[in-house]
């Protein structure tokens, strides 16, 4: 049996040599001056002092890359803790933050130690759109305070009650305000055409500092809201009042399934781009240390981050080292330029967020999904409105609960209308199939549970493969999920010179490939109704 507890820093050392660490070395520093901004932004959009954010990304991002289960996976506060913390931080302060997250850390390691990896993969891609999208817009929200410099002394935590808030106030619009706001968005998306290696929102962070402090512009900096910014990582134990210990078990399951659901999603997207597979069990375990020790340090919730994950591997990174790296790096920069940071405008902060925001928003997926089943929209579409006008904790629980109805319900439907097929199309005799044809079936709902398994059983096929022939005839339905993975597979086929060719799909799967991207890929020539047709378009192909 293979060890529950394996961190890839274990595996990747044999062999490492200095040119991998270069690599690694200029990855992690990369990474972190891209991750400096967001830890102070993340955790002042959260309700804590900035200094939270850049020790959470110190603590827990060493910690991720030491006991990690990925090669390439950065750690640290990310976007998506955002709503769950401002709430915990609203309701029971800090402290109760602090036991939380330490209770999230206990859950994450249970998680990993119960191997339950591989189930949480089965959460399906609309209620993961739908949350994060609602989450985009939460924090969105948030921001329009800073953004538009407005002189409010407390904003409602509900969301249309924000809103009106705002808009009764509009008369105390900053004009100087907006404008930090506008050019750090501007900077931030459009630097790293001119300056590749220098992330858009470290420049605009640099940028308006030194322009606010020339010229003595009238707004809100980090030290007029949050004082001096300590340059130094104490240890502190919370004081834990038993009675009250039940009042934070379900914020704390909120954290670690929202942050095992990150944390495997950013390392799945890792896995595409370096060709790797993490341990999922062991990246768990990895995230649940992080989250033990990080709050006895003042950090607060931390996961996978996938834009800075990303970021890692696109400047080179391929092992644990380069996140370790990255932890060093804030380190360095928290000890020996923390003190600058308090000069950092509020409304710099916010144009960060609000660019933030508009990258995890995932709108042209969410439009996309829209377009699709009316099953994914219902879920989709109340897992977004709940996070956004309820709590996100409750949107995860509905959610998950709501797609698991729906999957038994369409389940029922088709057990009860399923045909049975003659072999009237069948070719008996598989020897007259050319040797570089390969004949995959696919038995069996393509949906969210199974899409990961069609997945990797596909990325399989032998690369001396000219085409591939994907019989469809036992698929009843295909959801956003499978048309993903499905998408996914292609695309890694196409780049290997695979032609494919789908024989036997009925009319409900068919609708729903010719609404998806996956037409961009296989054209309707190459989507058959039988399989002799199928054989002779292979054929024709090698021809």
């Amino acid at each position: 049996m293979k060890s529950i507890f394996k961190p890839k820093l274990l595996s990747v050392l044999k062999g490492y040599n200095s040119q991998s660490f270069q690599k690694d070395l200029f990855a992690g520093i990369i990474v972190g001056i891209v991750a400096l901004p967001l830890a102070i932004a993340f955790a002042v959009a959260s309700g804590v002092s900035p200094e939270k954010g850049l020790i959470t990304a110190i603590i827990a991002g060493f910690l991720i890359s030491f006991f990690g289960g990925s090669r390439v996976q950065i750690g640290g506060p990310t976007g998506a803790f955002i709503v769950i913390v401002y709430g915990i931080v609203s309701q029971y302060g800090l402290e109760g933050l602090m036991i939380s997250t330490f209770l999230a850390g206990i859950i994450l390691v249970v998680f990993g130690l119960l191997r339950l990896g591989a189930i949480l993969k089965f959460i399906p891609h609309p209620l993961i759109v739908g949350f994060t999208s609602g989450i985009a817009l939460v924090i969105f929200s948030t921001q329009i305070k800073a953004a538009f410099g407005l002189q409010l002394d407390s904003v409602p935590s509900e969301f249309i009650e924000k809103w009106v808030c705002y808009l009764s106030n509009l008369n105390s619009i900053n004009e100087y305000a907006i404008s930090i706001s506008i050019g750090t968005i501007l900077i931030s998306l459009y630097a790293g055409k001119l300056i590749p290696k220098i992330p858009g929102s470290f420049v605009a962070i640099i940028v308006m500092t030194v322009l606010v402090q020339l010229l003595n512009l009238p707004v809100n900096t980090i030290e007029s809201v949050y004082g001096d910014i300590p340059n130094s990582i104490g240890f502190d134990m919370p004081s834990i009042d038993w009675s009250l210990i039940h009042n934070y078990f379900q914020p704390a399951l909120t954290i670690a399934i929202l942050g095992a659901i990150e944390s495997l999603l950013s390392a799945v997207v890792a896995d595409g781009m370096i060709g790797g597979n993490h341990r999922s069990n062991t990246e768990l375990i990895a995230q649940g240390i992080a989250n033990i020790f990080s709050p006895f340090f003042g950090g607060i919730p931390a996961t996978g981050a996938i834009a800075r994950t990303a970021t890692n591997v696109k400047n080179g990174g391929r092992t644990p080292v380069a996140g370790i790296v990255h932890a060093l790096t804030l380190l360095l920069i928290m000890l020996v330029f923390g003190k600058w940071a308090k000069l950092i405008p509020m409304s710099c902060l916010a144009g960060i967020l609000i660019v933030v925001s508009y990258n995890m928003s995932e709108w042209r997926t969410f439009r996309s999904i829209l377009k699709g089943s009316h099953f994914d929209i219902i879920v989709l579409l109340i897992t977004f409105l709940l996070t956004v006008l309820v709590d996100l904790s409750v949107a995860i629980e509905i959610g998950i609960v709501l797609a698991a109805l729906i999957f038994m319900y369409r389940m029922s439907i088709i057990n009860g209308v399923m045909p049975v097929e003659t072999d009237s199309d069948e070719i008996q005799n598989y020897n007259e199939i050319p040797k570089e044809v390969e004949v995959y079936e696919i038995s069996g709902p393509f949906f969210f549970a199974a899409a990961k398994r069609y997945q990797e059983t596909l990325r399989e096929l032998k690369h001396t493969t000219s085409v591939l022939i994907i019989r469809m005839r036992h698929v009843p339905f295909i959801d956003a999920t499978g048309i993903r993975n499905f998408t996914e597979i292609i695309k890694t086929l196409e780049k290997r010179n695979t032609k494919i060719i789908l024989s036997g799909v009925n009319k409900e799967v068919q609708q729903e490939i010719e609404r998806s991207e996956i037409t961009k890929y296989i054209s309707e020539y190459n989507i058959l109704d039988n399989f002799d047709d199928a054989i002779n378009l292979a054929k024709e192909k090698l021809e």
